[in-house]
């Protein structure tokens, strides 16, 4: 076979390898699939004493189903097809009449976990890199393999419907104590583990009676809480794959093809073709900085302010060595406190919490300059002061270190006159907050070094962020497309429309949030200064400069256009909108996207679409603002 090894040992049981051939990553393709049902033939004629699939590859278990075959779903008989190809062999693997094992080490994901949980055990290896979800919903679909059927079985429902809902992965100490693993353990005895368990007759772990009684009697109002949960973040006419998921649990014990009208509609919605066509854009900028060689161990950061501070936890998180730079300890403390909140959540156990502070060093002096790798400046937007710290950094840094600043409205041409090798300096531009926004701008500057901007990519991937280059200009590509979008919003307020019917209107085209809501987020006085600065002349809208002249500053100063109380905006009821708002107050953006496009500050449609999408979150539903105007033109 092509794809699969099978080795039997002198105890009979049969080791099942997947290695697919020519690629990195196992998935499973029409080919893979076909194969492993020779496999179970071959079984079938020979019944081994257990069975025990694992994957060859280093990167993980398997990544999911083909994507590249879903765009060839040009019919309602090829989607069903595909269904029906997972959950008769799945059923098939779970019904065999001797012990399955599923060997899980690394990622995990989608069919994967399907194919998983339809073996009777399942061992997860504790290592950082193992990671278990169905993250169908992702991609507008659903686990139709086999996943709802079996997650709720296993976990319980309001567990898996949490999981299958946000697609959010869990590692392998959180599996076995959900239920969801029947083991983890150390790589070190993975193997041993593996066939003691796969020999054991150990049966699993029985659901406790309120999950039974949630998964029968109670079925209605989980699936009626699961409905709630999901209105709050995503409306059925954007995104009907979370409903369809609940429902096909509820109605059909999880069985999709039992609802072919379902699967037709799921699997040949615009939503399903352009969040697949946004998970191709994201892989698109995973690949930037692939061509350099460059590993950071240690960045040094200079300004503990809310982004330099935050840039700075992120880095630590992320496992290197960071040195925070600031005038006085005063400064570097509100930094150390949110990192401190950052790393609980995000690592939840005491030692890996104590090891990230460990990490994060504050450095009054500037130590670490000389250590570091990495150089990013995070300080108040001022050439003057700029040029003095370059001046400063430059003949202590090491020579191959990246010199970046996160300047977000100065042009790096300004700042890299003192320097000399002004060729060096590059824009590292991330987004605020910095543990949440995926998206990182590299900047080149004309005559900016190839090889500089290669390594600024690679140290964007390196901390889990998606680099996207972009060319040295007045708001690169984010905040130029969102200063007229914002602009238009606020004129709208001017002409007596409500703060709270502006917002919902956006709400409702699928924005996360609300443009008057993010102005107030931002800052008032930032985004009168950003502008001035990207508006190109436009007189400020009245509404924006009578708050800013009282004070009102937004959510910093506890009131902007509204009233902010526990970091929460109170609004009013809002209005129906006027006819064609959503559209009036996108256009701005989509232009000027378009606009950014042809004079080359950003390499194409597509990465112009994918940085508005994970920069701005603009409603991934559409596929970008390019591919919708397309869309809405044809």
């Amino acid at each position: 076979m092509k794809h699969w090894q099978l080795n039997k040992e002198e105890s009979g049981i049969v080791v099942a390898v997947l290695d697919r051939a020519g690629e990195s990553t196992n998935a499973l393709s029409a080919e893979v699939m076909a194969e492993f049902a020779q496999v179970l033939d071959q079984l079938d004629l020979y019944p081994p004493t257990g069975l025990i699939i694992r994957s060859g590859k280093t990167a993980g278990f398997i990544a999911g189903a083909d994507i590249g075959e879903f765009s060839q779903l040009d019919t309602p008989e090829k989607g069903r097809a595909l269904v029906a190809r997972g959950w008769d062999l799945f059923n098939r693997l779970a019904a065999l009449p001797y012990p399955t094992l599923a060997l899980v080490r690394g990622h995990c994901l989608g069919g994967g976990l399907e194919l998983a949980l339809a073996c009777r055990y399942l061992l997860a290896v504790d290592e950082p890199g193992t990671k278990m979800a169905l993250p169908e919903v992702m991609l507008g679909i659903f686990p139709g393999w086999g996943g709802m059927l079996r997650l709720p079985q296993r976990v319980g429902p309001a567990a898996a419907l949490d999981m299958m809902l946000t697609g959010k992965g869990i590692d392998a100490k959180r599996a076995k104590k959900m239920g969801l693993a029947d083991d983890c353990v150390p790589p070190r005895v993975m193997e041993m583990a593996a066939r003691q368990l796969l020999l054991s007759k150990q049966p699993r772990r029985p659901l406790p009676f309120v999950q039974k009684l949630l998964a029968g009697l109670l079925k209605g109002v989980v699936a009626n809480g699961a409905r709630k949960q999901v209105a709050k973040k995503a409306r059925p006419e954007h995104y009907p794959a979370p409903y369809a998921i609940i429902d096909l649990w509820q109605q059909h014990g999880g069985n999709a093809l039992a609802a072919p009208e379902v699967v037709d509609r799921i699997i040949a919605s615009p939503t399903a073709k352009n969040l697949l066509r946004v998970f191709r854009l994201q892989e698109r900028l995973k690949g930037f900085g692939k061509d350099s060689e460059f590993v950071a161990q240690h960045v040094h950061v200079i300004g503990a302010g809310v982004m330099g501070g935050d840039i700075a936890a992120w880095c630590a998180l992320r496992g290197l060595t960071v040195t925070l730079q600031d005038q006085n300890l005063e400064r570097i403390a509100p930094a150390i406190k949110r990192a401190d909140a950052l790393f609980r959540k995000k690592l939840r156990e005491p030692l890996k919490v104590r090891a990230a502070f460990d990490r994060l060093i504050p450095d009054l002096a500037g130590a670490g300059v000389a250590r570091a790798d990495v150089v990013i400046e995070a300080i108040f937007e001022n050439v003057e002061a700029k040029h003095a710290l370059f001046k400063s950094l430059e003949p202590r840094m090491k020579p191959d270190a990246i010199l970046a600043s996160n300047t977000s409205s100065l042009k790096l041409e300004d700042l890299r006159t003192v320097l000399a090798r002004p060729e060096r300096l590059v824009g590292i531009h991330f987004f605020n907050p910095v543990a949440m926004m995926p998206l990182v701008e590299v900047v080149e500057a004309a005559g900016a070094d190839p090889a500089a901007v290669r390594a600024a990519c690679a140290f964007v991937k390196q901390i889990d962020k998606l680099p996207l280059p972009v060319k040295s200009a007045p708001g690169f590509l984010v905040n130029a497309v969102l200063a007229p979008y914002m602009l238009a919003a606020m004129r709208a307020v001017d002409e007596g429309v409500a703060p709270e019917t502006v917002d919902e209107a956006m709400l409702a085209f699928g924005m996360p949030m609300g443009p008057i809501e993010l102005a107030d987020t931002v800052g008032l006085d930032i985004a009168m200064a950003a502008g001035k600065q990207l508006a190109d002349g436009a007189v400020a809208p009245r509404c924006l400069t009578q708050r800013v002249e009282q004070g009102q500053l937004g959510k910093k100063s506890g009131q902007g256009f509204y009233t902010w109380t526990q970091g929460k905006p109170q609004k009013g009821s809002a209005a129906t909108a006027p006819e064609g708002l959503a559209a009036r107050l996108v256009q701005p953006l989509i232009e000027r996207t378009q606009g950014l496009v042809a004079d080359n500050i950003v390499a194409d449609a597509e990465l112009a679409d994918a940085g508005v999408i994970f920069g701005t979150g603009f409603a991934p539903f559409t596929g970008g603002p390019l591919h919708y105007r397309e869309a809405m033109q044809s």
